[in-house]
């Protein structure tokens, strides 16, 4: 074999190699569930941190009266 088949299949099994590198890392990094929204991700970290104490139960029957709507 020459040196510029032996460079060109080199360069041939490195995209391959890359490509499957990708497809690996892709499929470890999933989520079982499936693909979040980025939007609902940035949304639910910045509703994580947020200490609010708008709404805090007492006991089981004022938290259901917040649930029912008559607070």
């Amino acid at each position: 074999m020459t040196t510029k088949t032996l460079e060109k299949k080199t360069r041939k099994l490195e995209k391959e190699v890359e490509l499957l590198r990708s497809f690996m890392i892709g499929q470890a990094g999933r989520d079982p569930e499936g693909s979040y929204r980025p939007e609902f991700v940035e949304e639910m970290l910045a509703a994580l941190s947020n200490n609010t104490t708008e709404h805090q139960f007492k006991n089981k029957a004022s938290f259901l009266r917040y649930l029912d709507g008559s607070r």
